[in-house]
């Protein structure tokens, strides 16, 4: 398994262009299920999981093609993605491929809408947390359909079609929101999607939706209306940025010292997160290009934050906040509201000197006056990176294990840091 080294103690300073949002990317390709007609998807990053989900779709019979240049030579440019699921050759989505990726079980949705019936696997356990797919299933049933679970695979039908209907979430779940987005679209008569999720890439999905002809309003909302269409057509869709990209990098800056602008970076998107970097004594500013970050010297301030779902701090950016408050000037805390299991990064963070101690769902940290590189594990996509800044903090090399990890989430990472000035190479295995 590939490797990545670091030698720390570099300040970052330079331009880091923001990639397109690998959680707007994967329930906007989802989404071409919904339509025999092409979805044309702009700004689509270059990642695993977008590799991957290309396999599930092309299962389910969807053809793609990919045009436009990677990496122009000064700044990345994101890749166009046509998508036609012109014919759908097949409703069951195998155990083998969903339980590589959860978010993949979210073809439920189009796949009962447009077909009348549905087989996908259950996604299985999950490294950070159980995450259940109840909401799934009673939002569809609400909508209509037959729920069965038999050896492992849900099995959905509805084949006189959805009915539009009121769905309440008993809490907020992306996932599922998106879910229910998608098979409403095509459902018979209004529906009303409530407690739903408010997330900017449920908000980017729902405009793509739009586009290819659905009725949505109250996107980006607790309470979603979608009065159902009887077709989709084809359309072009740009991703928007990658809001938990902007803010690792953002935090890198903040724990190296250093001043980087996040090209396409949209303050709008992750405006918690940047009020945390502000407490923290860290200069956020939006400029015409993006948002610039910088930390010339100052000490860092703790802070004491709780997880929670947009438009609050998200938990995607909670590995990264620790790994960065392990050097601040005093103790903070943080409350992970969200999934269960979402520490494992600490005992590595601890390895390169981090004092972290756990309570339940909060840990505090106390600043140290210095990390130490050492031999460290990812265990997941997000714990992967908060190792990463750890060793751009840290004193000596550092050496990230298991990366392939950050390769699901984060687009050609050693570049772009590279660029900045931090020393940092992958070990091909």
């Amino acid at each position: 398994m590939d490797s990545i080294r670091i030698q720390g103690g570099r300040r970052l300073v330079g331009k880091i262009p923001i990639s397109g949002a690998k959680n707007a990317t994967l329930p906007l390709m989802i989404a071409s299920l919904l339509t025999p007609e092409t979805l044309t998807l702009k700004n689509v990053p270059q990642l695993a999981d977008v590799q991957l989900l290309k396999r599930i779709l092309g299962n389910h019979g969807v053809d793609y093609a990919v045009r436009g240049k990677r990496f122009a030579k000064e700044m990345p440019a994101g890749e166009t993605l046509e998508l036609s699921a012109h014919q759908i050759v097949d409703t069951t989505a195998p155990y083998e491929l969903v339980s590589r990726m959860r978010a993949s079980f979210w073809v439920i949705g189009p796949l009962i809408a447009r077909m009348g019936e549905a087989r996908v696997s259950l996604p299985g356990g999950c490294a950070i947390g159980t995450r259940p797919v109840d909401f799934y299933l009673q939002g569809l049933e609400a909508l209509g359909a037959e729920i069965a679970v038999e050896g492992g695979y849900v099995i959905a039908k509805a084949p006189r079609g959805l009915i539009g209907a009121r769905v309440v979430f008993p809490r907020v779940s992306v996932g599922a929101t998106h879910t229910i987005l998608m098979a409403a679209a095509l459902a018979k008569g209004e529906s009303v999607i409530e407690n739903a999720a408010r997330e900017p890439e449920v908000a980017d999905l729902a405009e793509c939706l739009v586009k290819m002809g659905a009725r949505i309003e109250g996107a980006g909302t607790g309470k979603i209306h979608v009065q159902g269409v009887g077709a989709l057509h084809a359309a072009e869709h740009s991703v928007l940025p990658d809001r938990i990209e902007t803010g690792t990098y953002a935090m890198a800056v903040a724990a190296t010292g250093g001043e980087v602008t996040l090209c396409g970076g949209r303050p709008d998107l992750l405006r918690a997160a940047l009020d945390t970097l502000g407490e923290a004594g860290i200069d956020v500013t939006e400029t015409n290009e993006g948002i610039r970050v910088a930390r010339n010297g100052g000490p860092l301030r703790p802070v004491t934050v709780a997880t929670e779902p947009f438009p609050g701090f998200p938990t995607d950016l909670q590995a990264q906040l620790m790994a960065l408050m392990s050097r601040a000037d005093g103790t903070s805390e943080i409350t992970e509201t969200i999934f269960e299991n979402r520490f494992m990064h600490v005992q590595e963070l601890s390895r390169l000197g981090a004092d972290i101690r756990l309570d339940g769902q909060t840990a505090t940290i106390r600043g140290v006056e210095k990390l130490t590189g050492a031999q460290v594990m990812a265990t997941d996509l997000r714990a992967s990176v908060s190792l990463v800044i750890g060793g751009l903090a840290a004193e000596g090399e550092t050496v990230v294990n298991r990366v392939y990890h950050l390769d699901r989430g984060f687009e050609r990472l050693e570049e772009k840091l590279s660029a900045c000035g931090a020393e940092i190479e992958r070990l091909r295995a």
